[in-house]
């Protein structure tokens, strides 16, 4: 990128001393951001020339004054080539610390990334979910192995991320670490937030993302069917940590809470909504949104089976939840059971709202991603795509309109 440099002298016209001189300072500015610095010397006003932004006339302080300037000028231009020779980061602050013999720091990348994980992690529960910041600690330890492995360093000076860094990273998570292509964006995702972090705070002068795209291959969910949904529902199941897990499992079926939101859930939750019926209004743990869900009568059946465990009354809770760990685990026996050849997790239960419960029955795109909390219908179009039947029922409406809309014209 082109920098943009000038330097500027002036009197600090509202510093008069005892004698009625003012400071003169020295201004730096580089793409429109200062810094400035007294050059140590004083003149009176009425001296000073402000459109030359020198001192006036020909006396030998005058001379000496102007050839000061200029030597200060030379110096700052000649550290600016330095720096542009050097491949350093130029800012008006660098420049001036350079000029005072103030030696800066250089930032590296598993230093600003481990610092900025520290700040996530400190607004856990306030800004971030517990696992945002894991996914970030995941993404660092890939860049610390990938150094490791592929430049045999701890760490690498962020003027040195360029292109082909990024591209054999990614290569290096593909090949050597086994990610999926959609596994390996989020992770350069994550590298590419710290790198926007840089970049703000003019630790680098180019965005070495500029020629790299990060595109997610979308994926096909799975979800439960209608006649899944059904027997899973309708299953005798004799253990009771796996009926409380289907039971747990149908629930989220049924409102489209995820694993996060449903083991928070409390009575605070559950509302009068506007139709006069019991409504779940929370802020979602993953974005913080406001999602408001009107309860299915199958969901409040299954609430209301539990409405008197002394054990969630003390924990001032509505549902047996296992850890995530456990509840995916005990899906798997119950898929079994049910004879469902799917595999089975718990963000299952969120896909199938989206599309066998709410959506198929009509239900609008609009007001799924409402009740899902997504703060765009980009994001509720990925869980939910149109099926199958869906689309059949709309064009037998179609198919109906359009024979007796013939019909019609024939009788005519």
């Amino acid at each position: 990128m082109q920098n943009s440099l000038s330097i500027l002298f002036y009197p600090k016209g509202n510093d008069v001393d005892k004698e009625g001189k003012v400071p003169i300072y020295m201004r730096i500015t580089v793409n429109g951001k200062r810094s400035e610095l007294s050059i140590q010397h004083k003149i009176e006003l009425e001296r000073w020339n402000t459109g030359a932004g020198k001192a006036k006339g020909t006396t030998q302080e005058a001379k000496y004054l102007n050839r000061l300037m200029d030597t200060i000028k030379g110096k700052v231009y000649a550290h600016y080539r330095e720096f542009v020779e050097n491949d350093k980061i130029i800012s008006a602050k660098s420049l001036k610390n350079a000029y005072l013999g103030i030696a800066e720091k250089e930032i590296t990348l598993v230093e600003i990334f481990t610092n900025h994980n520290e700040k996530v992690r400190e607004l856990i529960g306030k800004e971030f979910a517990f696992n945002t910041l894991k996914r970030y600690q995941t993404a660092l330890r890939h860049i610390k192995r990938f150094l490791r492995y592929q430049y045999n360093l701890d760490d690498i000076l962020l003027k040195k991320i360029n292109h082909e860094f990024i591209t054999s990273f990614e290569f290096y998570l593909k090949s050597k670490r086994g990610c999926n292509h959609n596994s390996t964006t989020k992770y350069i995702k994550n590298f590419k937030k710290v790198i926007r972090i840089a970049l703000a705070n003019n630790w680098i002068n180019k965005d070495p993302f500029l020629n790299y795209k990060v595109r997610v291959k979308e994926v096909t969910r799975e979800y439960l069917s209608e006649e899944e949904v059904q027997r899973m529902l309708n299953k005798r199941l004799h253990i009771s940590r796996l009926e409380q897990v289907r039971d747990v499992f149908m629930f989220c079926c049924y409102t489209g809470l995820s694993y996060a939101d449903v083991k928070k859930l409390t009575k605070n939750n559950l509302v009068k909504g506007i139709d006069g019926g019991v409504w779940i209004k929370m802020n979602r743990t993953k974005t913080d949104t406001l999602a408001s869900i009107p309860l299915l009568p199958t969901a409040m059946m299954i609430l209301l089976k539990y409405k008197d465990n002394e054990e969630l009354m003390i924990k001032d809770v509505l549902l047996p939840v296992s850890s995530n760990q456990k509840m995916n685990a005990y899906l798997k026996e119950i898929a079994v059971l049910c004879e469902i050849n799917k595999n089975l997790t718990f963000h299952l239960a969120r896909h199938t709202f989206a599309t066998t419960i709410t959506l198929t029955n009509g239900v609008p795109i609009e007001s799924v991603s409402k009740m899902l909390g997504h703060k765009s219908l980009k994001t509720t179009q990925h869980y939910a795509k149109i099926l199958d039947r869906k689309v059949s029922d709309d064009m037998s409406i179609l198919r109906s309109k359009l024979i007796s809309s013939f019909k019609t014209k024939n009788t005519n």
